[in-house]
């Protein structure tokens, strides 16, 4: 029986490529410049909870610490009943909406040539983000990115569960087809909850980048395998770690 580091089948062959990517949204191809914050300020307004207020600010570093989680879910922790929860989150919806139509958001450099190079090189690539469809609809339109993958999955349609939950990799694993076995799944995210979420699900590659919300020392904490610059380094990760489990490829290549 091999193990999750094993290079090799039971047969003795290479292993399949990592031949799905599973990448976040804001943070780690979408930069937001801090709409997350804003969108949030506006909720919390609504539910009479006063800026410059220490509740506020209470909220907002749990708000800042859970970058990644599913919105719907820091509600009901911040507000506690449901009703509560599901207006504030409506509410935030709807000014990050606002913000994304004026504009305020852009790709991170080499995200979008990340994406197509992946894709070039035979992977599948499936887009993640903690939002509503309503919200990750409205980030891809302004980004011109409806075409850029097959598949983009928001935590209602993989069961309502987001981040730190596995539920969205595994979702895409189901869905794609893409690989056979979820260990040659790739996972990139910018927070502690997006490691999580790969290493729950099985991930083989779970990697960090140091474009969004968490530093180095929080992705590896979590369970980052790599940590990167940005995603535009990714396919040359991807790309070495399978180069580095056929040592025949190499000594062909160096010789």
């Amino acid at each position: 029986m091999t193990s999750p580091t094993d290079t090799t089948t039971t047969t003795g062959l290479p292993r399949d490529p990592y031949n799905l990517v599973v990448l976040d949204m804001a943070g780690t191809t979408v930069a937001d410049g801090g709409l997350v914050e804003q969108a949030f300020a506006a909720a919390a307004q609504r539910l009479s909870v006063r800026p410059g207020s220490d509740e506020h600010a209470r909220q907002l570093a749990y708000v800042r610490a859970t970058m990644g989680e599913s919105k719907i879910s820091v509600f009901r922790y911040l507000f506690g009943d449901e009703e509560r929860a599901q207006y504030a989150n409506t509410a935030f919806e709807e000014a990050y909406g606002e913000l994304v139509d004026g504009g305020r958001i852009a790709p991170l450099p080499g995200a979008r040539e990340a994406v197509e190079r992946l894709a070039a090189d035979g992977r599948t690539v499936v887009l993640t983000t903690g939002f509503a469809r309503s919200t990750q609809d409205a980030i891809l339109a302004a980004l011109g990115w409806q075409d850029l993958v097959p598949l983009t999955l928001c935590p209602a349609d993989a069961g309502g569960r987001g981040r730190p939950f596995p539920d969205m990799v595994l979702a895409a694993f189901l869905r794609t087809g893409a690989v056979a076995d979820v260990r040659r799944t790739v996972v990139a995210g910018d927070t502690s909850y997006d490691m999580l979420s790969g290493v729950r699900s099985g991930a083989g590659i779970v990697a960090g980048v140091l474009t969004g919300a968490h530093d180095q020392d929080q992705l590896t904490r979590h369970g980052a395998t790599h940590v990167l610059a940005s995603v535009a380094e990714l396919p040359d990760l991807i790309a070495r770690a399978e180069a580095d489990e056929r040592p025949d490829l190499i000594a062909r290549a160096e010789a």
